[in-house]
């Protein structure tokens, strides 16, 4: 059992209104040893383990996303799946055409949205014209069957699109492996319907992890630290908007007519906000804030941007 897959399974066996009934991994020695930590139940295959549950987190490898996820649709089991949703835009289809049909709930693990710091810029971010982020790690070694932008960028994203709320229109898009067979390092500028743009860079080779991402509107500016929960934003006004009475904004006035408000929290694992959140979409019938639709939404995006990095690698050769 991988690294996240044992943390979804930490978080399952104490949260409120689940029961982790049993894990299951290939190899059933780390499974055994996980349940047994987690005072749950290993097993020993996929279709017993399915035989006695209502929902499934799947964190395997992306090239198994699909084979897993469209067995437990097939028994109309509900299912989180990790980002990205599928290895390819026809599998990810694929899962959410199914889901529909089967009337099962299908979550994509895009984890950042959880974040209560993202959430909280979200909610008062509007219309933003340009956007940049920075999603930077030290190198690992884990998730390199994939590249950067489906292991890293897909976070921004995803991020980017549900904050413009348009359809992207061109990408432009450079990247290049560096420790991996896969691409490390790579930076893509989405440009959407509405004229909006977004300039996005992601690497797992720097130095120093950041993850940062800031939204430019026609009168304010929003810069998020996502690491440290901490928020700033300026824009023109006098005083909190309607909508923003009694949020957790600190506010100062800093010029005649510029407001300057801060934000920090902590605490609030973003893991265990979205698993519950899958859990609550489980037992109520609710949509996941993000569906399969946005996570295939966000794979469609993904894709364009690794279409343009593999055809920039080619032009060096």
């Amino acid at each position: 059992m991988g690294h996240l897959g044992k943390e979804h399974a930490r978080v399952f066996s104490s949260l409120p209104g689940a029961v982790l009934v049993g894990i299951h991994d290939s190899r059933i020695e780390v499974a055994r040893r996980v349940a047994s930590e987690l005072g749950t139940q290993a097993a020993d295959s996929l279709s017993q383990l399915l035989s006695h549950v209502e929902a499934v987190s799947i964190a395997v490898p992306t090239t198994a996303h699909f084979e897993v996820a469209s067995e437990c649709i097939r028994r109309k089991i509900h299912v989180l799946v990790e980002k990205p949703l599928a290895a390819t835009i026809s599998e990810a289809r694929e899962l959410v055409e199914a889901a529909e049909r089967n009337s099962v709930i299908v979550q994509t693990g895009h984890i950042e949205r959880f974040n209560p710091i993202v959430q909280a810029t979200l909610s008062v971010v509007r219309e933003p014209r340009f956007i940049e982020g920075h999603r930077l790690s030290s190198f690992v070694g884990r998730s390199t069957d994939v590249d950067v932008i489906l292991d890293l960028m897909i976070h921004d994203i995803d991020i980017a699109l549900a904050a413009v709320g348009s359809d992207i229109r061109a990408v432009e898009a450079t990247g290049v492996p560096i420790l991996s067979s896969n691409v490390d390092i790579a930076n893509a500028r989405l440009l959407f319907e509405n004229g909006a743009v977004a300039n996005l860079t992601a690497s797992r080779v720097s130095k120093e992890k950041m993850r940062k991402i800031r939204f430019f509107a026609r009168d304010s500016y929003v810069s998020v630290d996502c690491l440290a929960g901490r928020a700033e934003l300026y824009r023109k006004g006098h005083g909190p908007g309607e909508d923003e009475h009694g949020s957790p904004w600190e506010e100062s006035q800093i010029a005649p007519g510029i407001v300057r408000r801060t934000m920090s929290v902590s605490g609030e694992e973003p893991l265990r906000l979205e698993l519950d959140h899958f859990v609550r979409c489980v037992k109520k019938g609710e949509t996941p804030v993000v569906d399969g639709r946005a996570g295939l939404k966000a794979m469609e995006a993904a894709l364009m941007v690794i279409k343009k990095v593999e055809e920039g690698i080619r032009a060096f050769r």
